[in-house]
């Protein structure tokens, strides 16, 4: 005859083990668009893992930091795919440092920045250095509103590139002849494109992996410009081995996380360690979002689309991950 408590007991025990291996997970969406894809990736791998994943309302940076500092000693996961680095070091510093969140190996490597001219206006007056624009009469040819300085397309308001672009308009002495300009990134980089199609020197800054170089390609309508020496807010150099210095360090995303989850779900941490994104797909990626699949159904399409494609890659991440001890 069966005895119904040590069946009873039997089946708790299997559902608290199965438990074991499932957390629940929040993805924090950021208010950036375009990096919903590679959230999207990490949030689909999870749940193939068996893993319950939540996602947030689109947030700004800072508050994403401080979600996950808040959770640090968290039973759950809390995680933000789009961890800029070096760009985001201080952000991540203000909330408490690595006791409070850790983020991981390169998920999206190289992943360029800087200032840049339509090419048509380079070649002509010969504009090499952002620090070129000290002179007023290279000054006033980006001068769109006629106020005597060079009109930059700038960062919104608390992002990490906004402390870069507003530190170097002091050390390179610039203020005189460059104007900010900030608002709505989208907007205003759409507003000069607009411009260029129309045959006005540009001026603006950008990053890869993002949209706009798939409109204005580095090379062949727009060119990076050079810096004449570091200024970085950081007080590291942002030359680069072959002697180019761009202004702005070569980023890669990480993969930033509440701090328990090394030693809470080991099988997510390994997972956040190894899984890797080309900066190429991203940008294609966006691409397709600025030509109209913009909606959250298309994004999620991408994403799944993009699983298909590499799903022996996938496969692998996760057989590696839930081997984690």
């Amino acid at each position: 005859m069966i005895n119904k408590k040590i069946l009873i007991s039997g089946l708790v025990s299997i559902v608290l083990a199965s438990n074991l291996f499932a957390a629940k997970v929040t993805a924090i969406k950021t208010n950036i668009a375009e990096e919903t894809f590679q959230m999207d990736i990490v949030a689909e791998i999870l749940k193939k893992m068996g893993h319950e994943v939540e996602v947030t309302n689109d947030v700004g940076y800072d508050i994403a930091y401080q979600t996950l500092a808040n959770n640090a000693q968290s039973d759950d996961v809390y995680f933000l795919a789009s961890s800029w680095d070096p760009l985001h070091t201080s952000k991540i510093e203000g909330v408490g440092g690595d006791k409070k969140i850790l983020t991981f190996s390169n998920f999206i490597s190289n992943c360029a920045q800087g200032y840049l001219i339509d090419k048509k206006t380079a070649d002509k007056y010969d504009i090499k250095y952002y620090n070129d624009l000290k002179k007023p009469e290279i000054a006033k040819l980006f001068d769109l509103d006629n106020d005597g300085k060079a009109d930059l397309t700038g960062c919104n308001a608390g992002w990490g590139c906004e402390g870069v672009i507003e530190y170097q308009l002091d050390a390179y002495k610039m203020r005189d002849v460059v104007e900010h300009n900030q608002g709505e990134y989208s907007a205003l980089i759409a507003d000069t494109i607009a411009n260029y199609k129309t045959g006005k020197p540009i001026l603006y800054y950008t990053w890869t992996p993002y949209w706009v170089s798939g409109k204005l390609v580095p090379g062949k309508d727009v060119v990076f410009l050079q810096v004449k020496e570091s200024a970085h807010p950081s007080g590291n150099s942002t030359k680069l081995s072959n002697g180019a210095d761009y202004g702005f360090n070569i980023n890669n995303q990480k993969i930033a996380a509440n701090a328990s989850v090394v030693t809470k779900h080991k099988d997510i941490a390994k997972l956040f360690d190894i899984i890797k994104l080309d900066v190429n797909d991203v940008s294609g990626q966006n691409m397709l979002m600025a030509n109209g699949q913009n909606k959250e159904k298309d994004i999620e399409k991408h994403a799944k689309l993009w699983l298909e494609k590499n799903a022996e890659k996938v496969d692998a991440w996760i057989k590696e991950a839930k081997a984690a001890k």
